[in-house]
This record gives C-alpha cells, sequence and structure tokens, in this order.
C-alpha cells in the first residue's frame, strides 16, 4: 500500500511530465509558447485532481493486491 507522500510524489512526477508534453503539444498548434502554456496548465490541474481521485478509489478495491 502507498503511503499519502508516495501517491502525492507519484501524482505530481505525472503531472510535470503531463505539463511539459502539453505545452509542446499546444505550442505546435498554436504557435504560441503562452497559449500552448496556458492550455497545458489547465490541462494538467484538471488531470491531477482526476488522477488523485482516481488512486484514492483504487486504494478502496482489495481485486489484484497481495498481502505482505
Amino acid at each position: 500500500m502507498d503511503t499519502g507522500a508516495r501517491l502525492l510524489t507519484k501524482s505530481l512526477t505525472w503531472q510535470i511530465s503531463g505539463l511539459i508534453t502539453m505545452t509542446l503539444i499546444g505550442y505546435l498548434f498554436t504557435g504560441s509558447f503562452t497559449a500552448g502554456g496556458a492550455l497545458a496548465l489547465v490541462s494538467v490541474s484538471v488531470g491531477f485532481v482526476c488522477y488523485l481521485l482516481h488512486e484514492l478509489a483504487w486504494r478502496k478495491v482489495r481485486w489484484g493486491r497481495r498481502q505482505a
């Protein structure tokens, strides 16, 4: 079972990689790092909350876990 600190760290590192990726994709579509960055920030914010809620929900599911 992951600790709260591990869950938060995993969520943050995942979203940082998503922020970089989405900024580059936004730049390719808009030609502007400002617009691409704004799109990426919105995407990362929503994605972070969804990922965190998803992980918290899966903590309650016992299926597929082995006892240590």
